[in-house]
């Protein structure tokens, strides 16, 4: 009988790949995945660091485990991820419970550190090894028809707030004739999107003539039918990638470019080397390239120093560049990070502004989908929805939606008729 593996994902989509890839990887070693905890022979905690208290919550989580393991002594508990790099053996020290510490550049050794584990012993993993991590992991088995591709890791900004240049390291690129081997193989089991990931993904240089060459490499494969690419920052968004968006029709006309704040003064203290003003004339050439482009982005209020000034610029950007969506935080600070040193704005004031945001971007968010209503839209159909016999797809600009339709429609874009707008999805019906 196969071993059950429960996977438990925090954060980001790089983390989502990531769990995707190292399921992948225990499949080769036996290992079967579950919908429940109950079931598993191995428990893996797949983790974030990005939000204040992530490593407090991953050892709440550990907590919750005790009575499985009293239940099942041979139950297995490993955490990976960001966190998993950043507390390393103190992971261990605190949790003794746990078996196995894996960090996100190292989990294409799980095969042989499941061996040590086997064997009795408490393993942590955590270097940057210099070898090709890719270059290790197995063929992609999807049954999908949308996927992920990495294309580049890493990140050489040091944001002030941000610990992702030390929990994954200086920014890497794979190299083109590898993402594109990939993507062929998983066009051939059906994908028909792909979107491409890294932490700076736009500034991918695995080949002359960066994200935008990929792009239009990609776009030549026969049955990929949309790209994407996420997340981006606004510093490597050069001519060539802001050209594509107009040029290839495989390109979707949906962004995401985090900003994070509307006031110079805050972005400078921030580290993101780039002022509210050009973050507005890049979103100017965006939309000239490509006119019906949605754009969303990244927000933190209450950074140290903030004043109320401060947050209206950044409700004035907001309202300058009508987003379709947007990730919005109060601060909170990331032990070694260079703002954690520095005195924060008060808690009580920091919700409020986030509420405040977070209105204005709802707002923006409900009228973007109210602008979809009457018009037809092709969907890419991926899976079946809440109710019976309703199908669930994405529109070009990511907007779920959902139609009366059989199960066959999986894999297929079909043309919509948008007939409402939900809270954060469209209603629909298939087009003759």
């Amino acid at each position: 009988m196969p071993k059950k593996l429960f996977v438990k994902t925090y954060g980001c989509q790089m983390n989502v790949h990531d769990g995707e890839r190292m399921a992948e990887l225990l499949a080769g070693q036996g290992y079967e995945v579950t919908e429940q905890a109950e079931e598993a022979d191995m428990v893996l905690l797949n983790t974030c660091h990005i939000r204040e208290k992530a490593a407090e919550k991953v050892y709440s989580d550990i907590g919750r485990l005790r009575p499985l393991r009293a239940a099942k002594p041979d139950l297995r508990i490993a955490v990976a991820g960001c966190v998993a790099q950043a507390e390393g053996e103190e992971i261990i020290a605190r949790a003794p419970m746990v078996d196995l510490v894996v960090g996100p550049q190292s989990y294409h050794n799980l095969p042989k550190l499941l061996r040590r584990m086997d064997a009795g012993e408490k393993v942590v993993e955590t270097e940057f090894p210099a070898e090709d991590k890719f270059a290790h992991l197995p063929a992609r088995r999807l049954r999908t028809p949308t996927a992920f591709l990495t294309v580049q890791e890493g990140c050489d900004k040091f944001c002030a707030f941000c610990v992702v240049p030390y929990t994954r390291g200086a920014e890497v690129s794979r190299p083109a004739e590898r993402i594109l081997s990939e993507a062929r193989a998983l066009v051939a089991q059906g994908v028909r999107e792909i979107t491409l990931l890294g932490q700076n993904v736009n500034a991918w240089h695995g080949a002359e003539g960066g994200l935008a060459t990929l792009v239009r490499e990609l776009a030549a494969i026969e049955g990929l039918d949309r790209i994407r690419y996420t997340t981006s920052h606004p510093n490597d968004m050069d001519d060539a990638l802001i050209a594509a968006h107009g040029a290839e029709p495989k390109l979707m006309p949906f962004l995401h470019l985090p900003v994070q704040s509307g006031s110079d003064r805050i972005l400078k203290a921030m580290n993101r080397k780039h002022k509210a003003e050009d973050y507005l004339h890049l979103i100017e050439r965006l939309r000239r390239a490509r006119p019906d482009l949605l754009l969303s982005s990244d927000f933190i209020v209450g950074f140290p120093g903030e004043t109320e000034a401060d947050f209206q610029a950044t409700i004035d950007l907001v309202e300058a560049v009508r987003f379709g969506s947007a990730y919005s935080f109060a601060y909170s600070p990331r032990p070694g990070t260079p703002a954690a040193e520095r005195p924060g704005v008060a808690a009580a004031e920091a919700h409020d502004r986030l509420l405040r945001l977070q209105a204005v971007i709802t707002r923006q968010q409900q009228e973007a989908q109210a602008s979809m209503v009457g018009r037809v839209l092709p969907v890419l159909f991926e899976k079946p929805g809440r109710m019976d016999g309703q199908m669930t797809g994405k529109s070009e600009h990511l907007m779920a939606v959902s139609v009366t339709g059989p199960a066959e429609l999986r894999g297929q874009v079909r043309a919509v008729r948008i007939t409402g707008a939900l809270t954060n999805s469209l209603a629909g019906e298939l087009a003759a």
